[in-house]
């Protein structure tokens, strides 16, 4: 993610600024990537705290446009922890905006987000025709951590499971070409396999003894459609990882060059390798602190190979059809 200049003064703005540090209001516009100190802002502003802009006055922005359905007010910290979800989702929209994905310039059809709250009884998360549901309630860092440790997870935020489940949504898009559909079989399987049953089956029975020689997490060997998700979402934490570590100025050997930006770079060998470089030495750095890997996964050559088949079909973005 990138860092921002302020447009009324000194100083650097974050992603999810709303004001600067003198409390001008201030708006990202997700189009020209930068942010303006002048409305239309979106109309979720002051419910949610969205901070993009909107194409006019009254009118949600480009992200909340998108939800169709929003968590049931009256529920038990719904609303906080749908801001968060909410924020969440724009931080990836725009990761896959710089590749053209969702963008204007992208006349594919847009994800549509139900976004719920646990109620009686909990909210499964997932994708269906272009429909993304996501659980609020996993916001809340308690519920989160919780059913991390259920699963026997290494990872699991809001900003992973928005790219975890957007995926599966390019992957329905993507579906439509049969030079893909081909491709991708050869190198993911056939997902025409019982979803249903191969999701049982993990959960039954867990994953291969030798997962790790074939698949980036243990989830990604239930079923390619699994697989396909979770390696587009480590290549998205990959090349946000590394895209941050260069906006915020830090250098490192492994940098191609100054300025380099990993969302433009076709070589997706040469990102792989800076980018788990960079996490190991954060990794290391957040072990002095006593807390968790930035980046808690090992790379096998296999998923060397469907990172790179990701990346070729992402990079090319909504303008390579």
């Amino acid at each position: 993610m990138l860092a921002f200049s302020n447009p009324v003064g000194a100083g650097t703005l974050w992603f999810h600024n709303l004001t600067t540090a003198e409390g001008t209001p201030v708006a990202y516009d997700p189009q020209a990537r930068t942010f303006l100190p002048m409305p239309p802002f979106c109309a979720n502003r002051e419910i949610i705290g969205c901070n993009w802009i909107a194409p006019e006055e009254g009118a949600f922005c480009r992200a909340c446009a998108m939800t169709a359905l929003a968590p049931d007010p009256t529920l038990p910290n719904a609303m906080e922890n749908w801001a968060v979800t909410e924020a969440a989702k724009r931080w990836v929209l725009d990761n896959f905006g710089r590749w053209h994905w969702f963008r204007p310039e992208d006349s594919g059809m847009r994800p549509i987000f139900h976004m719920l709250a646990d109620g009686h009884t909990l909210a499964a998360m997932g994708h269906g025709d272009g429909v993304v549901t996501i659980s609020v309630s996993e916001a809340d860092p308690v519920v989160r951590v919780t059913r991390r440790e259920a699963l026997y997870e290494p990872y699991r935020t809001m900003i992973g499971h928005m790219r975890h489940e957007i995926a599966h949504m390019l992957w329905w898009r993507l579906s439509l070409r049969e030079d893909f559909l081909l491709a991708f079989r050869d190198m993911f399987g056939d997902e025409r396999t019982d979803y249903t049953a191969a999701l049982q089956k993990h959960f039954d029975q867990g994953p291969p003894q030798d997962w790790e020689l074939f698949y980036l997490t243990s989830y990604a060997s239930s079923h390619p459609h699994e697989d396909w998700a979770e390696t587009a979402a480590h290549l998205l934490h990959l090349t946000d990882i590394t895209d941050s570590f260069v906006a915020t100025g830090l250098t490192s050997p492994e940098l191609p060059r100054h300025n380099w930006d990993p969302y433009s770079e076709p070589d997706c060998a040469l990102l792989i390798n800076v980018a788990t470089a960079l996490a190991a030495r954060v990794n290391h750095i957040n072990r002095s602190m006593g807390l968790s890997d930035l980046y808690p996964f090992a790379l096998s050559e296999t998923a060397h190979r469907k990172l790179a088949f990701v990346h070729g079909w992402l990079r090319r973005g909504a303008l390579g059809f």
